[in-house]
């Protein structure tokens, strides 16, 4: 690792032709000061990509971290999600999220997971409005399958990015050509969790390129085009985690990545 870390620019250019940095800082679990001091330290790393949601009852202590790095608003990319239970209410729920964050937009607001009956496309419907109104650049949606997609495309819009939980472990092709066929970026999270950071075979790349587990997971992610979010509290980890601008993963090592899944 060094002092300054090679930070990936590559971005993924979404429905509205907003880019959104392949390589985002998670802060799920993350709370109070600590959630604060670690995004301050993302942010002086070099990461322009912030994910939080209101689920995780961080979006305060994300935008004061944010306010106070010095870095311009207009340069980091700003997600944050509502949970279903909240259709009928997603603009209150959003205008709160975005007081929290201090800002008067999102780049992305998601859907944090499906909800039952009406409640996708009930809430679907609110967010094309905050889209219209300029309160949010883009939408998307989280934890949803292809024919959930399809189902909200349907009512309303295509959503432009899908956020599921993805590592070499859970790999599919079906489910990467999936959403290219419909027009929608994959998002993965947990990269570094399900046993990836200790698996032998990632481990082996890693030591033979000089390079730690989760940076190998993380370039896999960046060259199948794939947006990761790692997260950490431990200043030292979220700068190693955006060195992976330096080194590439081979066909061969792409491939033996590849065949972890299922």
């Amino acid at each position: 690792m060094t002092d300054t870390p090679a930070i990936p620019d590559s971005s993924a250019v979404l429905a509205n032709g907003t880019p959104m940095p392949l390589l985002g800082f998670g802060t799920w679990q993350i709370k109070g000061d600590d959630a604060v001091r670690a995004v301050s330290v993302a942010l002086d790393a070099g990461y322009r990509h912030l994910d939080t949601a209101t689920v995780y009852r961080n979006e305060a202590e994300v935008g004061r971290g944010l306010a106070e790095s010095g870095v311009a608003r207009e340069d980091v990319f700003l997600t944050t999600k509502c949970p279903p239970s909240n259709a009928g209410r997603g603009l209150d729920t959003l205008r709160r999220s975005l007081d929290n964050l201090k800002t008067d937009h999102l780049d992305l607001w998601l859907i944090h997971w499906p909800g039952d009956g009406s409640a996708n496309v009930d809430l679907w419907h609110e967010f094309v409005e905050a889209r219209e109104s300029g309160l949010t650049r883009e939408i998307g949606v989280s934890n949803f399958d292809g024919p959930l997609l399809d189902e909200v495309t349907k009512a309303a819009v295509t959503p432009a990015v899908n956020q599921i939980e993805w590592s070499p472990l859970l790999y599919d092709a079906d489910t990467v050509a999936a959403h290219r066929e419909r027009g929608i970026v994959l998002e993965g999270y947990s990269a570094l969790r399900g046993g990836t950071l200790d698996h032998p075979t990632i481990i082996g790349i890693a030591d033979r390129l000089g390079r730690t587990p989760a940076q190998v997971i993380i370039r896999w992610h960046l060259q199948h085009g794939i947006v990761v979010i790692p997260k950490s509290v431990d200043p030292d980890r979220i700068r190693s985690n955006a060195d992976v601008a330096s080194f590439e993963l081979t066909d061969e090592d792409m491939t033996t990545l590849d065949s972890l899944g299922g």
